[in-house]
């Protein structure tokens, strides 16, 4: 769960309608379904998830793709290690189990976050019964 800058940091003024998702092949969820953020546009729907799991839809304004260092960051959900890749900078925070966000130049290993896990396969977006190992 990567939080949006909506806090004020030495780097940044609060920019609480901006979320630095991610890489381009990370998903977002869309309702029931995913998306990869590379195929999202100004005007597309994207669904928010806030730290008790309160979940409202929000509309894209734009979407802008950098090369920028990026830090692989996993977690083990119960036995089940993901993945994912997020920009390296201080201003990229992902939410902590009590709900406060943590700086990805803050992290460390046993800190725990916030994640979305299902443990069902996902085919084109949508919940599939089948086998999908993914590395």
């Amino acid at each position: 769960m990567v939080q949006s800058e909506a806090e004020d940091s030495p780097y940044v003024a609060s920019r609480p309608f901006r979320v630095n998702a991610g890489a381009v092949h990370a998903y977002v969820r869309v309702g029931e379904k995913t998306r990869y953020l590379s195929e999202l546009g100004a005007g597309d729907l994207v669904t928010t998830i806030d730290a008790d799991g309160g979940q409202k839809d929000a509309i894209v304004g734009r979407v802008k793709i950098e090369r920028r260092p990026l830090t692989l960051v996993e977690a083990d959900v119960e036995g089940t290690v993901i993945k994912t890749l997020l920009q390296n900078a201080e201003t990229i925070k992902l939410v902590g189990a009590d709900g406060a966000p943590i700086s990805l130049a803050n992290l460390k290993a046993g800190d725990e976050v916030l994640v979305h896990f299902e443990d069902s396969a996902r085919h084109f977006g949508m919940k599939i019964d089948e086998t999908i190992i993914e590395k």
